[in-house]
C-alpha cells in the first residue's frame, strides 16, 4: 500500500466496501495482516498513529473527532500548537501565545468559523463542526491530507468552502490528497486519479474520465445496466 506525493486520488466504493477500513490502515488506526505503507518510499506500516502524524499523514475523519466542550479557537489553537510541539496549557496567558492565536485565526478564516471563534464546539451544527475539523487538519500542515466524507452533513451553502479549501490544497505539487467521497460532482472536479475497488478486487485505475465511462464501473457505480454502461 504505497502513500504517492503530488497527486490527488480519490477512492470511491459503496459503502461497506472498506473504504474508511483503508483509511484506518494507512493513517495508524489499525494494523496491516500483509502489504506496506510507504511515505516518500520509506517505511511506515508499523508506525503508531502519533509518529505517522509528526511525519505527515493527517486525517480529517468521517465522525468528527474534537473536543466538545472548548472553544472553536481553542481547538484549532492546540492543532496549532501541536505542530509546533509547544507545550498545551489551555490556562496560560494569550499574549504569551499571540503569533500560535494569530494561526488559528487565520485557519477559521478560511474555514467560515471566524465568527463563531468563542463558542463551543458542543453548540456547533454538524455542519460547522466538520468545517471545524478541516480547519484543525489544515493546522497540523500535513504532506498527506486524508478526507473521509469532508461534505457529509453538510447543506448546499457550506459544501463550496471546503471544495475550495481541498482545490487550494491540491495546486501544492507537494502535497497528496486521499479523498473518499460519494458525489459524483465532488469526484469529477477533485480528482486527478481514480481508483476503484468492487468486492474487494480492483475493477478500475486511472484518470476520471476513463475510470468514470469504464462500464463495470458505470454498472457498479452510477447504477446503469452493463449495456449503456458499455458505450460510456
Amino acid at each position: 500500500m504505497r502513500v504517492p506525493a503530488r497527486r490527488a486520488d480519490l477512492h470511491r466504493r459503496p459503502n461497506g466496501a472498506g473504504k474508511t477500513t483503508y483509511f484506518n490502515l494507512v493513517s495508524g488506526q489499525l494494523p496491516p495482516t500483509a502489504g506496506q505503507i510507504l511515505l516518500d518510499g520509506e517505511d511506515v506500516t508499523h508506525l503508531p498513529v502519533s509518529q505517522k502524524t509528526r511525519r505527515g499523514i493527517g486525517r480529517a475523519f468521517q465522525l468528527t473527532s474534537l473536543f466538545p466542550q472548548l472553544s472553536v479557537l481553542e481547538n484549532v489553537r492546540l492543532a496549532v500548537q501541536a505542530r509546533q510541539q509547544r507545550g498545551i496549557d489551555l490556562f496560560s496567558m494569550w499574549t504569551s501565545h499571540r503569533d500560535v492565536q494569530a494561526q488559528a485565526m487565520a485557519i477559521l478564516e478560511r474555514v467560515a468559523l471566524a465568527g463563531k471563534r468563542q463558542l463551543t464546539v458542543a453548540s456547533l451544527p454538524h455542519g460547522d463542526q466538520r468545517k471545524l475539523e478541516v480547519g484543525i487538519l489544515l493546522a497540523l500542515q500535513p504532506r498527506v491530507f486524508m478526507f473521509d466524507e469532508p461534505t457529509a452533513g453538510m447543506s448546499v451553502d457550506e459544501v463550496p468552502v471546503i471544495l475550495d479549501l481541498i482545490r487550494e490544497i491540491r495546486q501544492d505539487r507537494s502535497k497528496t490528497v486521499l479523498l473518499v467521497e460519494h458525489k459524483m460532482d465532488v469526484v469529477r472536479s477533485l480528482a486527478d486519479r481514480i481508483i476503484v475497488l468492487h468486492n474487494g478486487t480492483l475493477v478500475a485505475d486511472g484518470d476520471p474520465a476513463g475510470v468514470i465511462a469504464s462500464p463495470v464501473v458505470q454498472q457498479a457505480y452510477l447504477g446503469l445496466p452493463q449495456e449503456e454502461g458499455s458505450h460510456g
